[in-house]
């Protein structure tokens, strides 16, 4: 769906729809005041994935108040089940703190609406009144500062803003209204846990799923999106390389894993470059070499940690199997034994990439579009970035989803860097990085409201 395509879609949606968005923006704003507060407090408290419990109770409260259905800790069985499989103890403050709010209004489709509420361990840099000054364990008991770095918090606090809105525009939608919070986006967990809780099964199956994510790529008072595949498949892939220590000064009496690692490191560089057809993508990168102590020493290990991205799911199967092969190959040539090869193992828990069915992603962002001005809405390429949101569409049901994202960026310091005339603002994950407030927050819940809008409308209105 290209610009002019999504500019003839706005100008149907304008003409069809525009009765429904009457008086939106106003009544957004009105709004602000009261989602501006609650995204304050979510950004001042931020806890970390699997941690979420007083974020989860505040929306549970926020949602229960506006009359939704509220079920908590959805995904707690799952990590209670992964903590006694893995033989560890289940820390002080960890779990699954998912939360499921449902709403029936009369017959019609079913739709979900998804945020997510954890945080990231990062030292708030950005000087704002309300910084984080949040210092806790995370789910394996490490300490660490936390910030709300990717937006979270206006994520959940935009859900909030949506969910007022649409309860005082009950007579203009019909249907089921899910809004699921998620925990532990951030280490593409969190989605898995509320799915395998029975999420579609103890809840209503949705028709569609849509979500937002508030972006420092992107300039504030503009939404963007991309249609087909959005985000990629994440995986983790570590590469023990096994040697034969010996004194630096005598190499010929060992077996170097430093060298080895080497030649493996060039090596993977082939895999995109050589083996890859061209027109698909793919990335793969060697994040850390850790190896030795001292000037002199051989050791008798070195380790590869590697994150691999693709989109498609045979280009994941080709990259995977090649860094394997070549992993195991290298050592070889170096003469190392069977008994000494390169053990590669790749994290069974990867977040698969993110893909924004077409048809769907034309509807919603047409709605958008019609809603706040199609200017401000346009297409962009897809990421390399992952997201776990992702999992919702890909379970059997294969229910069709969209995720768009809301700009957060000032857009003054975005068009000077644009032009060449400025530093790039902070971004997410970055400790500087915090939206500009105001307009990602009212722009992020009248897209919501348009969008939930346009996927509930009653059928008299097709």
């Amino acid at each position: 769906m290209k610009r002019t395509l999504l500019t003839t879609v706005a100008s149907a949606f304008i003409l069809s729809a525009a009765p429904a968005f009457a008086g939106l923006s106003e009544d957004v704003a009105a709004d602000y005041p009261y989602v501006f507060d609650l995204y304050k407090h979510f950004h001042e408290n931020p806890e970390l994935s699997f941690k979420e419990e007083k974020t989860s109770a505040r929306m549970a409260e926020e949602l229960t108040a506006l009359g939704f259905d509220v079920t908590t800790r959805v995904g707690d069985a799952w990590v209670q089940k992964k903590v006694k499989e893995s033989g560890a103890e289940l820390l002080p403050g960890v779990g699954g703190y998912g939360v499921v709010a449902v709403m029936k209004n009369g017959e019609g489709p079913t739709l979900m609406i998804r945020a997510d509420m954890d945080a990231l361990p990062l030292e708030e840099k950005t000087g704002l009144p309300y910084a984080s000054k949040v210092v806790t364990t995370d789910y394996q008991g490490q300490t660490a500062p936390v910030m709300h770095a990717c937006s979270h918090d206006s994520h959940i606090a935009i859900m909030v803003g949506t969910a007022r809105r649409l309860v005082a525009m009950k007579d203009q939608w019909k249907g089921t209204l899910v809004l699921v919070v998620q925990p532990a986006e951030e280490i593409g967990l969190g989605a898995h846990a509320m799915i395998e809780d029975g999420l579609f099964k103890r809840f209503p199956k949705p028709d569609f799923i849509i979500a937002e994510h508030t972006s420092g790529w992107d300039p504030a008072g503009a939404i963007t999106y991309t249609p087909g595949f959005a985000l990629a498949n994440v995986d983790s892939v570590d590469i023990k390389i096994h040697g034969v220590g010996a004194h630096g000064s005598a190499p010929q009496m060992g077996k170097d894993p430093i060298v080895v690692g080497a030649e493996i490191v060039n090596a993977l560089q082939t895999l995109v470059s050589r083996e890859l057809d061209p027109l698909k993508a793919g990335v793969v990168t060697v994040g850390a070499f850790q190896a030795g102590y001292k000037h002199n020493i051989i050791p008798d290990e070195a380790n590869l940690k590697i994150t691999v991205r693709s989109y498609e799911d045979d280009v994941r199967a080709q990259l995977l199997s090649g860094i394997k092969r070549i992993a195991l190959a290298q050592a070889e040539s170096a003469g190392l034994p069977e008994n000494l090869a390169p053990e590669v193992s790749i994290e069974p828990d990867y977040t698969p990439s993110t893909y924004n069915e077409p048809a769907l992603t034309t509807r919603v962002m047409g709605a958008v579009a019609a809603s706040i001005g199609e200017e401000r809405v346009y297409e962009r390429p897809p990421s390399m970035g992952g997201e776990d949101f992702s999992m919702f569409s890909r379970t059997a049901d294969k229910i069709p989803a969209v995720i768009f994202w809301v700009g957060g960026a000032d857009p003054k310091v975005f068009k000077a860097a644009q032009e060449g005339k400025g530093p790039k603002p902070p971004a997410n994950h970055s400790p500087f990085y915090a939206p500009l407030p105001e307009p990602a927050l009212k722009l992020g819940v009248q897209s919501m409201t348009s969008a939930a809008i346009e996927l509930l409308k009653p059928q008299s209105a097709e």
